[in-house]
């Protein structure tokens, strides 16, 4: 593939395929496919539809609706005029919408029919939104706007510096950050991935995780990128991704907690998902144990673990196929890989600011061509992230070892500090789903009168299975030192988790620290 053009924008590559193969399946979504061809004039007429509303370069753009082939197209199309798409978290409601509405300021917004009541009880509060176009339902309008529309191509003016994409951060600790990500940085992203991700015309992807997660919209555009079909699903729906595997969808993206869901399927689900070729994870940490057991389950499955943040525009470091099988490394497996091309790491004591030896602890800093420009109306906040010699704070914890794989512990302020020892909640984490009744665990620390801190675990046990507290405290004493060791246990019935994936720790310490200052 290194006799394919360079990419200067983020059009630029469906450009190049709509050309190259006019008539192959560029994208299918629900009873829609789109050749090519197809989807460049689609998008070229959502283009010209934004710019008879008045979109033009360094405007913004919204979408609140679950995945929708709709997203994909307004991406491109703002991305040919110069304009941002605000991919909006469609399980927002609320005050937390209005903020996130009122934040990026968009001009227009396309919304899901299910969701118009939503963007009505907070438009008032959005004072830049001129025009609303509803997508599906009996009331869609989108359609209809895209196909009466004549086809604009890309505005002369429009740089590889122009912001692209504003993904809002997860928000797990209080109100979420717009990251604004560029064609350059997203370019750049797309073509160091993809030797992990291998894709290449003939090959068809399954994109289903949310697209308002950059896992799931730069997982989508990275196939885009190197000519690869995709289908989109709507959402995490078994039967639909069960089915487009057995269509000949060979590669997927999801988060460790579908695996374990497959895994308690049952035959005919892990027979279904034998069918893919590629299974990439990401967006929080896979437990070893059923990382283990999905590698004994599925030994043709090509795994990759990444690791990243949206401020990156998706991963930074990946652990290869080949090291996911390596015998002889077997201990990194609990490793998220080595930095992708173009990406270079730092592990750095987070209060003298210098480097720490290899093997030690600090928090990971990354540079790279894939860095946010910076946080939308935020430059405070961007400051205290990106040095000023072009490096991003992660706020993460991890080491590096001799072979340049990096280890990630646990979120500085996730770390747990009791009787003046750390303890790192992913270890304590992986100890505790080991036990044969635990389908998922939290670990994190909560108020001691002495210690300062005590290491607090909450369990949910898997399906007609119980447990016990003190048991699962006796398991750990005999596989970590006993400061690691929580001293309590909660069991709940399932861990709250965001739309990403990632368990919300916050609402299960809120009711521990509520009267700490």
């Amino acid at each position: 593939m290194s006799d394919l053009p360079a990419a200067r924008l983020w059009t630029d590559r469906l450009e190049h395929w709509a050309q190259v193969q006019p008539d192959k399946l560029c994208v299918a979504y629900q009873e829609q496919r789109w050749t090519w061809a197809q989807w460049r004039d689609r998008v070229h007429r959502l283009a010209g539809a934004l710019a008879d509303a008045g979109v033009g370069r360094g405007d913004r753009i919204a979408s609140l609706d679950m995945n929708n082939l709709s997203t994909v197209e307004l991406t491109n199309a703002a991305a040919l005029l110069g304009a941002a798409h605000v991919i909006v978290n469609f399980r927002l409601f609320g005050d937390q919408l209005a903020y996130v509405l009122s934040d990026s300021a968009p001009k227009l917004l396309v919304v899901g029919a299910a969701f118009v009541d939503n963007l009505e009880a907070v438009r008032a509060q959005v004072p830049s939104l001129e025009r609303v176009v509803v997508v599906g339902g009996a009331d869609d309008e989108y359609q209809a706007w895209v196909a009466s529309s004549e086809p604009v191509d890309a505005a002369p003016d429009v740089d590889p510096e122009d912001v692209v994409l504003v993904m809002y951060s997860s928000g797990t600790t209080g109100f979420p950050k717009g990251v604004m990500l560029s064609h350059r940085a997203m370019n750049a992203h797309s073509e160091e991935l993809n030797l992990y991700f291998r894709f290449a015309p003939g090959i068809t992807s399954l994109s289903a995780m949310p697209l308002f997660h950059v896992g799931g919209t730069s997982y989508t555009q990275v196939a885009m990128h190197w000519g690869a079909s995709t289908v989109l699903l709507r959402e995490v729906d078994p039967v639909a991704m069960f089915t487009a595997i057995a269509q000949g969808a060979t590669r997927l993206f999801l988060v460790p907690a579908v695996v374990a869901g497959v895994l308690a399927g049952g035959e005919g689900a892990i027979k279904a998902f034998a069918g893919l070729t590629s299974f990439a994870y990401g967006a929080s940490p896979m437990p070893l144990p059923l990382l283990r057991q999905a590698l004994e389950t599925w030994p043709d499955v090509e795994f990759s673990q990444v690791y990243g943040m949206t401020e990156f525009g998706g991963v930074v470091t990946a652990l290869s196929p080949e090291a996911h099988r390596d015998a002889d490394h077997p201990e990194r497996l609990t490793s998220a890989g080595t930095c992708i091309g173009g990406v270079e790491v730092r592990v750095v004591d987070p209060v003298s600011l210098a480097d720490v030896p290899t093997g030690e602890t600090g928090e990971l800093w990354f540079r790279t061509a894939q860095i946010m420009t910076g946080y939308l109306g935020n430059p405070q906040a961007t400051a205290e992230t990106i040095t000023a010699d072009g490096w991003l704070r992660t706020g993460d914890l991890g080491r590096m070892d001799d072979g340049g794989f990096v280890y990630v512990l646990d979120r500085i302020k996730d770390m747990i500090v009791s009787g003046g020892e750390n303890v790192y909640s992913p270890e304590v984490e992986n100890v505790i789903a080991a036990h044969p009744q635990v389908a998922e665990v939290a670990v994190f620390g909560v108020p001691h009168p002495v210690w300062v801190e005590q290491v607090y675990a909450v369990v949910a046990p898997k399906p007609g299975e119980t447990i016990d507290p003190d048991e699962v405290i006796a398991f750990t004493r005999e596989r970590l030192a006993h400061y690691k060791c929580p001293k309590a246990v909660e069991v709940v019935d399932v861990l709250p988790r965001n739309a990403s994936g990632k368990i919300l720790k916050r609402d299960l310490k809120a009711p521990h620290w509520a009267e700490q200052a």
